[in-house]
């Protein structure tokens, strides 16, 4: 995708070029144009990619649900920045008669990943050094409330869902806080694992089949930053936009709309950039789009929605997160109901850096 620059912009473009008939010394590799889309890597069998971490110059991934159905386990990939595959590991203990998948949400103290299973609702953890493979936590499967309306140990979902952990963030403390994509929760898992409990229960995370996606925590590191496809179990009016939710850590946990999407956006996961941009990745209209610092939506790219035309290799086609890495996104291009040629790892350079994760120094520790 190529932004359309302004008259003044290209006249100077027109100047450098001029000047620049002359290889710079050294063979300097000219700078990207932002939404300059290239393929890091294909993603193999059993496909569907959902979320991309970056850690230690190591890019993440796992597989997810087919829609179509399959018995084939998940697979967690790890390549390195310009691609390479490196190493994967098979998840163990998956329900492969139902529908099954991970993302790698976080990584720990120690390294270990965070790892999110949608069959047995699970928060698992791998040493990537051993392969050894751990349960972190269970979110409990809750009973839905009657006439979906909010009570007491119970999920004011329209219809019955199942526990679905969908994005996980470290909070200070070392808390793991888990968006549950089935179940109108917020979990919070103690520090070092255990019993995840119900933090943040409400009728505005009932999205039904498209529920809470994407979680960030604030940069002031104050208040998690949650992301609902839509709001399908009538918890708002705009049944079919999705929204970006502010809740904070201490005091009452009351969500807080900062942004509303168009309809049929179905935005997912999301991260902050440096300079208070937020990036979102659409999977619904195969768009990403920015958020200025005050929540206003500034770009979207392509401007015509579902087509995903990046003017490159692949087609956007189901986006599912935007991760920085140096002055790119790395995004899991899904394909939800595409072409399994279209399952990549995209490099999508945007000419900014984003907030660093933040892993509190005893995370995942007792």
């Amino acid at each position: 995708m190529r932004t359309v620059r302004r008259t003044a912009v290209a006249v100077t473009a027109l100047v450098a070029g001029a000047l620049l008939t002359v290889p710079a010394a050294g063979g300097a590799v000219p700078e990207r144009e932002r939404w300059d889309t290239d393929v890091l890597a294909t993603v193999q069998s059993p496909g569907y990619p959902a979320n991309v971490l970056v850690h230690a110059g190591r890019v993440y991934a796992g597989t997810y649900a087919n829609l179509r159905g399959d018995s084939l386990p998940s697979i967690v990939r790890e390549w390195s920045r310009d691609g390479t595959l490196l190493r994967s590991w098979t998840v163990p203990g998956q329900d492969l008669e139902a529908s099954h998948g991970v993302q790698v949400a976080a990584v720990d103290a120690r390294g270990r990943l965070i790892v999110l299973e949608k069959s047995t609702g699970s928060v698992l953890r791998l040493d990537p050094d051993t392969g050894r493979w751990s349960t972190y936590a269970r979110l409990r499967d809750l009973p839905a409330c009657d006439l979906g309306l909010p009570g007491d140990g119970c999920t004011p979902n329209l219809v019955d869902e199942s526990a679905v952990p969908n994005y996980a963030v470290w909070a200070p403390g070392g808390a793991l806080y888990v968006t549950d994509y089935g179940q109108a929760v917020i979990w919070k898992i103690p520090p070092g694992g255990g019993r995840g409990r119900p933090w943040l229960v409400s009728k505005k995370l009932d999205g039904v089949e498209f529920g809470t996606a994407g979680l960030a925590l604030g940069p002031q590191r104050k208040s998690l930053y949650v992301m609902q496809q839509s709001s399908l179990g009538l918890g708002e009016g705009s049944v079919a936009q999705g929204k970006l939710y502010r809740v904070p850590l201490h005091g009452p946990r009351t969500l807080t709309k900062l942004w509303q999407s168009r309809p049929l956006d179905l935005p997912d996961g999301f991260s902050f950039a440096r300079s208070g941009r937020v990036y979102v990745a659409c999977s619904g209209s195969n768009q990403l789009l920015v958020l200025d610092e005050t929540f206003h939506e500034i770009e979207r790219v392509p401007s015509v929605p579902v087509t995903g035309d990046t003017g490159g290799d692949l087609t956007l086609d189901t986006p599912s997160n935007m991760t920085f890495a140096g002055r790119s996104v790395l995004i899991a291009n899904q394909s939800f109901l595409g072409t399994t040629a279209n399952h990549a790892i995209l490099d999508v350079y945007v000419g900014e850096r984003g907030v660093p994760i933040f892993v509190p120094r005893r995370a995942g520790l007792r």
